[in-house]
């Protein structure tokens, strides 16, 4: 298929929103400059209070509204959507302080159909405040649980600039195929928001599904536009569900192989976020992730049960490496 050759099968494209001001109009304007328009559009409205959410049934009619009366979190408001959104082929999820370029989801798409064993791929994430410099090209997943945005803060010449194989994709713009997404599970609820696209990565690649970064795919990201970078909300939920992504996913023998790097990842997370001051933000993290532990280890038994790959297959697919986890 050639670049750029349009693709009939049906996307819906999902927002969540959680007071994200002027944010949100900035991201539907440039949905609305898509040379490949979605048939669906959906936004989830987790119960804002700054009033994003007030003016879009005016301002913009296309969009089937949601809106919630309380907040139920990034994972399980996503889910919501990807049920409303039917039988559509693909479900294409945009944060709201993401801007996509307007080839972002024709060629996202284009990819989609010369990647038939694949079920999810990643765009490449600019700054918005800087886009010389990259946000991210893709999720990569140690063997210790720790998880990065490859190439986030390098210069954009510097980064990954060929289509290839990614562990999973940042979910603030990302594609899924939705028969994928559902079968293996969506993202889990537990988690609230951070680290739910890894772990849904996670799931699909132990169900035998690849992941690809589509590096023409563009999209400028903010980031953490309302909760903040290292604030005690994300620091708690990103560590919190660290542990449970990979008490859940990691296969038997991988398990043992490398429980001794995730051990060592955690009490050095303790160690240095203390040093930082956020020591007791991360005790809490980790005591309400061990309190998880036997929810998680049923999930374990069920995820564990439907895996395809092998163990060594999907070592493959992680980064490896004590001098990496120490440099992180």
């Amino acid at each position: 298929m050639t670049k750029g050759a349009r693709v009939t099968a049906e996307v819906a494209v999902i927002i969540v929103n959680f007071n994200s001001g002027t944010l949100l109009s900035q991201c539907l304007r440039c949905l609305r400059a898509q040379t490949r328009r979605p048939e669906r559009l959906i936004v989830v409205d987790n119960a804002s209070h700054d009033g994003s959410a007030d003016r879009l049934e005016h301002d913009y009619p296309e969009v089937e509204l949601v809106r919630l009366d309380h907040n139920l979190g990034f994972a399980a408001a996503n889910n919501l959507a990807a049920r409303r959104a039917g039988q559509v082929e693909w479900l294409a999820l945009l944060n709201p302080d993401a801007f996509p370029e307007p080839q972002w989801l024709e060629r996202l798409l284009a990819a989609a159909v010369t990647c038939p064993d694949c079920a999810s791929f990643g765009a490449r994430l600019l700054d918005a405040g800087d886009p010389g410099r990259l946000d991210g090209t893709g999720d990569v997943y140690h063997v210790s649980g720790l998880a990065w945005r490859r190439d986030h803060g390098r210069p954009v010449a510097a980064g990954a600039s060929e289509a290839g194989e990614i562990f999973a994709p940042c979910a603030a713009a990302a594609l899924y195929r939705r028969k994928a997404f559902f079968e293996a599970g969506g993202f889990d609820e537990d988690y609230f928001c951070y680290f739910e696209d890894v772990d849904l990565g996670f799931r699909l690649r132990l169900l035998g599904h690849g992941c690809r970064y589509v590096p023409d795919a563009v999209v400028r990201h903010v980031g953490s536009a309302v909760t903040g970078r290292r604030s005690p909300f994300s620091l708690y939920h990103g560590h919190r569900n660290l542990v449970w992504t990979w008490c859940k996913n990691m296969p038997g023998p991988l398990f043992w192989l490398y429980l001794p790097q995730h051990l060592l990842l955690n009490l050095g997370a303790l160690l240095w976020f203390a040093w930082r001051g956020q020591g007791l933000t991360l005790l809490r993290a980790k005591w309400d992730a061990w309190r998880g532990l036997p929810r998680c280890w049923r999930r374990r038994k069920a995820i564990q049960s439907r895996r395809r790959v092998s163990c060594w297959m999907l070592r493959r697919a992680m980064n490896r490496g004590s001098l990496v986890l120490w440099r992180r």
